[in-house]
């Protein structure tokens, strides 16, 4: 009984893994789109290669929320504090110049004021894809 137990836990560990795989697959692809429409909607401030370019750019990006970003906000808590919050586009700004540094002429962000205006539109169109489109998906491919 507890031999069964355990492949049947083996297995569903294993279903589980590909599922968050797939679901952070599925992410990516979307901010992939995000940043595109993005890189059309202000043509004169981001250019992205190729689409294969953008979707590096979003997994440098990802990479670096998850990492940098994190001892950034903590850093910087007083300063936003102090902002009541208006420091914090200053932070995902900083990723997608950083970003834009790393993949050199593949993805290029010009001009700092309209890199802030960038970033709070990616967050909002993330947002929205997150909330309408990808949850929808990722749900609707679920049984509870």
């Amino acid at each position: 009984m507890k031999n069964k137990e355990n492949v049947d836990l083996k297995k569903w560990n294993k279903r589980q893994s590909i599922s968050k795989g797939l679901d952070i697959f599925i992410h990516l692809v979307g901010y992939t789109l995000v940043l595109i429409t993005v890189s059309i909607l202000f043509k004169d401030i981001v250019y992205i290669s190729s689409f294969i370019y953008g979707f590096i750019a979003v997994c440098i990006i990802f990479i670096l929320n998850r990492t940098i970003k994190p001892v950034l906000t903590w850093l910087t808590i007083p300063i936003t504090a102090m902002t009541l919050g208006l420091f914090y586009p200053l932070i995902n700004a900083f990723i997608l110049k950083l970003s834009d540094w790393i993949l050199g002429s593949h993805l290029e962000i010009n001009g700092l004021l309209w890199l802030i205006v960038v970033s709070i539109v990616i967050s909002i169109m993330n947002a929205i894809m997150d909330n309408c489109i990808i949850d929808g998906l990722i749900k609707g491919g679920k049984k509870k």
